[in-house]
């Protein structure tokens, strides 16, 4: 049952979908009051999107929702493509046994609402969710927004210090403020069914090119929880999309793909839906006291599956930047990364979505006859097996980022350079073995790696964390933050999102604040 409106709020959130839950649950966490405001009555029916990225399972860890995801989803590390009958590519995302999360997990959106939604309600002050309710009005004000709600008892109006629009691809507050997407809309259409069947099969990524069982179609498959398989497969272009999702044309081509594959078990539909693929973006995510997240502020393809995962990258970047703005520790203007760095992500997403949807669902003869070639090609030619696979999600280096610290010279490799995520690696302390991003998500984070020679690094305010040679029992911090030798000493910079803002080489302290104060993050 839904608690009376309250007449103002902080930080208000349009659309309780997976990222609005997850961006109030990581704002309860900080002790932000906030409200969402959902138009359905409750999580979402259908699977939806499917697959977590590892880093998406680690922006859920921070306010504990990682636990019941990976206990309830489906783990997977690579996939298999077929052209006709035959297998074209096998590939493995890259993963090893030290490896905190896997590379992806199978589980439907809905779960991930329910998890981020507890996760939210077990804090210090949780957030309120107003479900069945509907924003008819967005007036924004140089010092906060205006919002009409429509709810089952009338209209109401609450005046909101900060609005995130997390309303999806046909966002209300989009349409309010008249903003437009901009990009590029595919024809090509794919019918998405979720289907109950047991089956033994492993659990990974299934693509099928031109198969016997639907010539002509491009057909996808996913292992799901509750022994759910989701099907996605074209449909041709001069078929009428109302009439392709209709049981009795959707029915006999799921049967008819199950039957090539051998899975013979009883099965029955669970939903089904249609989807094409978009390209399409804000041009900035920061409109005064309005933000925009997820689809409400872009839209990339499934293929790769970016969609979710650059959602709740959005609400993993945004969180710790508008708690630190609502506390006053930092200047309103430090939204503004906000929307320069994921701006920066999605466009990197959609090119590679642009270039795998142009694969999985040619828009035309000539992007017809390469895929058949190199499909051709690939049945003997291990090199030209590449192609075929979508680069999957993988978390994007903020290149230019205004909150980048100088770059510092004498480091092996820049795969911890300022805006790149902070690597991961597994430690040694006494109390036992540890993720070093089971550190991140909460505040700034200052790694002092190597022997202390004399004392720690004294940093006032922000939090220490020393890691001597010892602890590195496999030698991934050394390695992958980029220190030649065990006897080098560094300090780096991590931000509360799990990204490196700053590395320097010694312990002297000093820089550090200074990066701080530079790229204006503190007030």
């Amino acid at each position: 049952m839904n608690k009376p409106l309250p007449p103002s709020i902080p930080v208000l959130i349009v659309g309780g979908g997976p990222v609005g839950l997850t961006l109030s649950a990581l704002l309860s966490a900080q002790g932000i009051a906030n409200l969402v405001i959902e138009d359905d009555e409750g999580y979402c029916s259908g699977s939806r999107a499917i697959c977590m990225s590892r880093r998406s399972q680690e922006i859920l860890g921070w306010v504990g929702a990682d636990k019941a995801l990976v206990a309830k989803g489906l783990s997977w590390v690579g996939g298999r493509s077929y052209w006709r009958r035959n297998e074209v590519l096998h590939f493995q995302m890259p993963s090893e046994p030290t490896q905190r999360f896997a590379p992806m997990v199978n589980i439907q959106q809905f779960y991930v609402e329910e998890f981020a939604h507890r996760a939210a309600q077990a804090t210090v002050e949780p957030a309120q969710v107003q479900w069945a309710s509907r924003v008819t009005g967005v007036r924004p004000h140089a010092d906060g927004v205006e919002v009409v709600v429509s709810t089952s008892d009338g209209m109401h109006t609450v005046r909101a210090d900060w609005l995130v629009a997390c309303d999806g691809g046909r966002s209300t507050v989009r349409e309010q403020l008249g903003l437009q997407l901009e990009g590029t809309q595919y024809d090509g259409k794919y019918v998405i069914v979720d289907v109950v069947q047991k089956t033994r099969r492993a659990v990974e990524r299934l693509a099928w090119f031109d198969p016997p069982s639907n010539p002509g179609s491009t057909i996808l498959m996913h292992r799901q929880p509750d022994d759910v398989w989701r099907i996605d497969y074209q449909i041709r272009d001069d078929e009428d999309p109302l009439e392709a999702v209709k049981p009795e044309n959707v029915l006999p081509r799921v049967q008819s793909h199950l039957n090539m594959i051998g899975e013979t078990e009883p099965w029955e539909p669970l939903w089904i839906s249609i989807y094409n693929a978009k390209c399409l973006t804000l041009p900035s995510y920061r409109h005064g006291r309005v933000m925009f997240a997820g689809d409400a502020a872009h839209l990339v393809p499934i293929f790769g599956v970016r969609g979710l995962n650059s959602g709740l990258d959005d609400a993993g970047n945004l969180a710790w930047k508008l708690a630190r703005v609502v506390r006053g520790q930092s200047p309103d203007g430090l939204l503004d990364s906000y929307s320069t760095e994921r701006v920066h992500a999605t466009r990197e997403n959609i090119a590679f979505g642009a270039k795998s949807t142009e694969f999985m669902a040619p828009p035309n003869f000539a992007y017809q006859l390469m895929r058949e070639a190199t499909l051709r090609l690939a049945e003997g030619d291990a090199q030209v097996r590449s192609l075929i696979n979508p680069r999957q999600s993988t978390p994007i280096t903020y290149v230019g980022s205004p909150l980048n610290a100088d770059a510092t010279e004498g480091w092996s490799h820049d795969m911890a350079a300022p805006g790149a995520p902070a690597p991961e690696a597994l430690l040694q302390d006494g109390q036992g073995a540890f993720h070093l991003s089971s550190r991140f998500g909460r505040d700034f984070l200052v790694l002092a790696l190597g022997p202390v020679h004399q004392q720690e690094p004294t940093l006032p305010g922000l939090e220490l964390l020393s890691i001597d040679p010892a602890m590195d029992v496999h030698g991934q911090a050394w390695q992958r933050y980029g220190l030649p030798a065990a006897s080098d000493q560094a300090l780096v910079l991590v931000r509360p999102d799990g990204y490196v803002m700053g590395r320097w080489h010694g312990h002297d302290p000093a820089p550090v604040f200074q990066a701080l104060a530079t790229t204006g993050v503190l007030s």
